[in-house]
């Protein structure tokens, strides 16, 4: 298993399949959600 379990992550656990999933999406998600509002906010759409 990996070691990311240092830094701010320092929980049992931390290197999880679940929590990198999570971590993951959410990163992914609050990108995503940024871009769009970066758009709708430029260019006035729908």
């Amino acid at each position: 298993m990996t070691d990311y379990n240092r830094g701010i992550m320092r929980f049992n656990g931390a290197d999880s399949p679940l929590a990198l999933t999570l971590s993951a999406i959410v990163i992914l998600g609050s990108i995503t959600f940024l871009i769009i509002w970066a758009l709708q906010s430029a260019y006035n759409l729908g």
